[in-house]
C-alpha cells in the first residue's frame, strides 16, 4: 500500500518567474519581429524590421519567411504585411472580450435581483444558451435534459418559440416534438402552440416546475437585431411569490442590457 504523506503543508511559494536561460529566443525574436510589422500599416522591407527588432539581417530573414508560411504574415512585393492567421487571433479575442462583456453585465443583473440569470436566443433554429450568471448560493438550474430538445418545457424556450411566426413553430415542434418532462409539463403540441400564440407581445414568460421539479422560471422576450432572444431567471418553488416582481425588475433594466447583449449575436 502507497505510504500518504501526511506532514502539514507548508506555506504557498509563488512560482519563480522563468530564467532568462529557459526562455526560447527564437520565439522571442519572433514575436518581436511580428510587433514590428504591426507598427507599419503600409508593410515594411526585411532591412528595417531586422533593424527596429535589433537582429541581424539573415536571422530576420530566415523568421519572416517561417511566419509567412504560417500565414502570420504575407509578403507582397518585398515588404512584409500581417497575415490572415494574426487576423484570426484577433478576431478570437474580440470574440472572448465580448463574451465577457456579456457575462459581466448578467452578472451585475444576478446581483441586484438576487437570481439566477441565463441569456438564449433562436439561431438556424435551435435554442442556444449563450450565457449563465448565477452563484454557490443561487445555482442555476441543472441541464438534466437538453435545453434544445425541451424547449417546450421552460420558460427560455417558451419565450423564444413565442417570438417566432407559425410555420418557424411548427417545425421546431415536428424537429422536437412534445413531451412531459415532469407532471407539470404541456402534454401535446396543440396545447402549447395554442399557448405560443397566446403568450402577450413583450411580457414575461411563467413556468412553475415544468422542466425541473422544486423549480419556476420567468423568461422576458427581446429582440436583438432580427434575432429573437430572452432573459431568464430562476427561482425555487417555495419562492414562487418573488418571481414576477423579480421578472418585471429584470424587465426595467433590459434597456440598459441591451447594448452588450447585443455584441453576442456575433459571437
Amino acid at each position: 500500500m502507497a505510504t500518504v504523506d501526511t506532514a502539514p503543508a507548508g506555506p504557498h511559494v509563488p512560482s519563480p518567474e522563468p530564467h532568462p536561460t529557459t526562455l526560447i529566443g527564437s520565439v522571442q525574436r519572433a514575436m518581436r519581429l511580428l510587433e514590428s510589422v504591426a507598427r507599419h500599416e503600409h508593410g515594411a522591407p526585411a532591412k528595417q524590421l531586422a533593424r527596429e527588432a535589433g537582429l541581424a539581417l539573415p536571422t530576420a530573414y530566415h523568421l519572416l519567411r517561417t511566419l509567412a508560411h504560417e500565414g502570420y504574415l504575407r509578403r507582397e512585393k518585398g515588404l512584409f504585411f500581417l497575415g490572415e492567421a494574426v487576423e484570426r487571433l484577433t478576431n478570437s479575442g474580440a470574440q472572448q472580450k465580448r463574451r465577457s462583456m456579456v457575462a459581466d453585465t448578467l452578472a451585475q443583473c444576478r446581483d441586484s435581483i438576487g437570481a439566477p440569470v441565463y441569456y438564449a436566443l433562436y439561431r438556424d433554429g435551435e435554442i442556444e444558451v449563450q450565457c449563465v450568471a448565477d452563484t454557490p448560493a443561487n445555482p442555476a438550474v441543472e441541464e438534466w435534459a437538453d435545453f434544445r430538445e425541451t424547449g417546450h418545457a421552460h420558460a427560455i424556450g417558451q419565450c423564444l418559440l413565442s417570438q417566432l411566426d407559425d410555420d418557424a413553430r411548427r417545425d421546431h415542434v415536428d424537429r422536437y416534438s412534445v413531451r412531459s418532462i415532469t407532471p407539470y409539463t404541456v402534454r401535446d403540441d396543440r396545447t402549447l402552440l395554442r399557448r405560443l400564440e397566446s403568450a402577450r407581445r413583450m411580457q414575461p414568460v411563467i413556468e412553475r416546475q415544468e422542466y425541473a421539479l422544486g423549480t419556476v422560471c420567468a423568461a422576458i422576450p427581446i429582440t436583438v437585431g432580427s434575432t429573437a432572444a430572452t432573459i431568464a431567471i430562476s427561482l425555487p418553488a417555495h419562492q414562487a411569490d418573488r418571481l414576477l416582481p423579480a421578472a418585471r425588475r429584470l424587465q426595467s433594466e433590459i434597456g440598459r442590457l441591451l447594448g452588450s447583449l447585443s455584441l453576442s449575436i456575433s459571437i
